[in-house]
């Protein structure tokens, strides 16, 4: 009896996988194989708040297995060294898996393949899993990637996308294919106290809620802190457990401004795993050097504490740093309103930030967080590198009741309006009243500061 392995990675689900069709398409038996990779765990990578998620997403899979007939299997250890033992173990003749973007997946990639072919195996890689036009596929003529969105964007658009690939009725899996116990979020220590819940079912039952509520207005409403009118599907679409194919058709298949908008918004996620694909070392150095001279995490220590417990003294910045903490995501507009505080206004290394964020995001993806990072701090892909977010302006104008702020600041809940904006303007009794810090440091010095450090004074 033929046996083929699905090594899943970043694709946690039945519908819309490729990988998985394939290999039960190829084979008698299909061994589900997830390794818990020790090399992302020594690296950092493996944060509590993706652990936990990801316990779910894992819990959730070997269920839907389970109603199919098969199961999950879990290995611990080096990717490499666990498929190949997996495929001996059940005499698997071809692994399937999703092709990757970063500098470890490509490598990763390389490796599996080399020690598989010395066993007489095969690889097979699948394009258009992870995102949903390969990385590869929409090149300009004198580069092998897009430096600039719109351009990327039309000819992504002019893309024809692969067919929905439905859920498997049956799945076989070989008696032989020893697990390790799954993971749970009980195990994992250290998780935002408002985390949201994993898993395929979990992310299908959003999408198909925000699909009919929340899909029509999103180009109208995706910027309003207050109104929380995103799909929060990030973490969703980074573990895998939703298709960008399936939301691309999806949300075509609908229609209207609100659809288009949040077609654009997936293509800026490919647009930056393009981005990483052509330059992996864009995930720690700059795309494009501004040659700046940050200052010191030593020197800008007292700041950037201040910026990490939501103390800076600017109220919509302190918001979104304190939901940060509290649910592990972010609503986009405050990634870029807190970025720019960091980056532009502290004049802070934009990779302090990047990797704060990747210890608590839920949807810490290299790709898309470090770029974002870069596009804000001026040393990645933005067309205006100089650009400045003010946090005053940006707060009365995403967040004009105040509502955001006060959910997230409870010291600035008594004030009205768009007056919680400003706290340091009380005066007397009044101001000694909130229990809130005045601002680190003037917009205006920050300014001048950025720009004469620019070269651009």
């Amino acid at each position: 009896m033929s046996v083929s392995v699905v090594l899943f990675t970043s694709d946690l689900r039945l519908h819309d996988n490729p990988p998985l069709r394939a290999a039960l398409a190829s084979a008698d038996e299909v061994v589900p194989l997830f390794v818990r990779d020790r090399a992302i765990e020594s690296a950092g990578f493996a944060t509590p708040n993706r652990q936990a998620f990801l316990a779910d997403c894992l819990a959730g899979l070997d269920a839907g297995l389970r109603e199919r007939g098969g199961r999950l299997v879990v290995r611990s250890g080096a990717v490499t060294g666990e498929v190949c033992r997996v495929a001996a173990e059940t005499g698997a003749a071809e692994v399937h898996m999703a092709a990757g973007v970063s500098a470890y997946a490509q490598h990763r990639e390389e490796r599996l393949r080399a020690a598989l072919e010395a066993d007489g195996r095969r690889l097979r890689v699948h394009d258009a899993v992870i995102t949903a036009v390969p990385p590869g596929a929409v090149t300009p003529a004198s580069s092998d990637h897009f430096a600039v969105f719109t351009p990327y964007f039309r000819r992504w658009s002019e893309q024809r996308q692969r067919t929905v690939q439905g859920a498997p009725r049956t799945v076989r899996v070989p008696e032989a294919a020893r697990s390790d116990r799954l993971p749970s979020r009980t195990d994992v220590s250290g998780v935002s106290e408002g985390l949201a819940a994993g898993g395929e079912r979990e992310g299908r039952a959003r999408w198909s809620a925000w699909q009919r509520n929340g899909l029509a207005g999103y180009e109208d409403h995706h910027d309003d802190l207050p109104g929380d009118l995103t799909s929060r599907l990030s973490p969703h679409l980074h573990f895998g457990t939703l298709s960008p194919v399936e939301l691309v058709h999806g949300a075509s298949r609908r229609g209207g401004a609100g659809a288009d908008a949040f077609v654009r918004q997936l293509c800026w996620r490919d647009f930056h795993h393009q981005v990483l694909a052509a330059r992996p070392a864009a995930a720690s150095a700059d795309y494009r050097s501004q040659h700046d001279h940050w200052r010191s995490e030593r020197s800008a220590a007292r700041e950037i504490t201040a910026w990490k417990e939501g103390r800076t003294g600017y109220p919509v910045v302190d918001a979104a740093m304190r939901q940060l903490r509290h649910e592990g995501w972010m609503h986009n507009r405050g990634r870029l309103l807190t970025a720019s505080f960091l980056a532009k206004t502290l004049y802070v290394d934009w990779r302090v930030g990047a990797r704060y964020f990747l210890e608590l995001l839920v949807d810490g993806d290299v790709a898309d967080n470090q770029l974002n990072w870069q596009w804000v701090a001026g040393t990645g892909t933005d067309s205006r590198p100089n650009r400045v977010f003010n946090p005053v302006t940006q707060g009365k104008r995403y967040d004009p009741q105040g509502d955001y702020v006060r959910r997230w600041v409870p010291e600035l809940a008594g004030l009205p309006g768009a007056a919680v904006h400003e706290p340091w303007k009380l005066r007397g009794p009044e101001r000694a009243a909130y229990d809130y810090p005045g601002p680190l440091l003037e917009l205006s010095d920050g300014l001048a500061r950025f720009k004469q450090a620019r070269g651009r004074a």
